[in-house]
């Protein structure tokens, strides 16, 4: 599978979440993630997705530069649309061509930013590993907050860990 099928996947999984999840839910500031929201870390991710479809017109990556705009976190439709423009906007791109990302290492102003080469295919994985380490956050806040909505059971697992459970499966149930 390429990168492009892995962020099909993962923005179909966060908009399939989302459809079950009203505005109120979506919103509300959690203990657990010290008083972030479901739709913050959404908007956090869809941020990413955002900067690297930016950053691939031949400019730079910069995933410093999100625009955090605050309807997204807001609104469970306007997420699910981002979501599904990303879809599409990464249709077109060749995960093969070089890009350049920003990346800055500390918070001091005169130290900088560095520029690395990386490509398009790369980055989408960047994102997509992202998506999951978010995702699984989310898991945890709504199966504490929210423990009789229905979520599904690999939301935040990364692919490896699924196959992974699923051989220890096959493997017990062999012996």
């Amino acid at each position: 599978m390429n990168p492009k099928a892995g962020t099909q996947i993962i923005t179909n999984q966060i908009q399939d979440l989302l459809s079950k999840m009203d505005n109120d839910v979506f919103c509300q500031p959690l203990t657990t993630f010290n008083g972030s929201s479901v739709g913050q870390h959404v908007r956090h991710v869809i941020d990413f997705y955002l900067c690297l479809i930016k950053g691939c017109d031949g400019t730079s990556i910069d995933y410093d530069k999100r625009i955090r705009n605050p309807l997204i976190e807001k609104d469970t439709r306007v997420a699910i649309e981002e979501l599904k423009n990303i879809s599409i906007a990464i249709q077109p791109l060749d995960i093969h061509a070089i890009v350049k990302v920003n990346s800055s290492f500390t918070d001091y102003e005169e130290e900088g930013n560095s520029q690395i080469p990386s490509s398009i295919g790369r980055e989408l994985m960047y994102a997509y590993d992202h998506a999951i380490h978010h995702l699984a956050m989310v898991k945890i806040g709504i199966k504490i907050h929210f423990p009789n909505m229905s979520i599904d059971k690999n939301l935040g697992v990364a692919p490896s860990t699924i196959k992974y459970r699923k051989e220890k499966i096959a493997t017990v149930n062999s012996n």
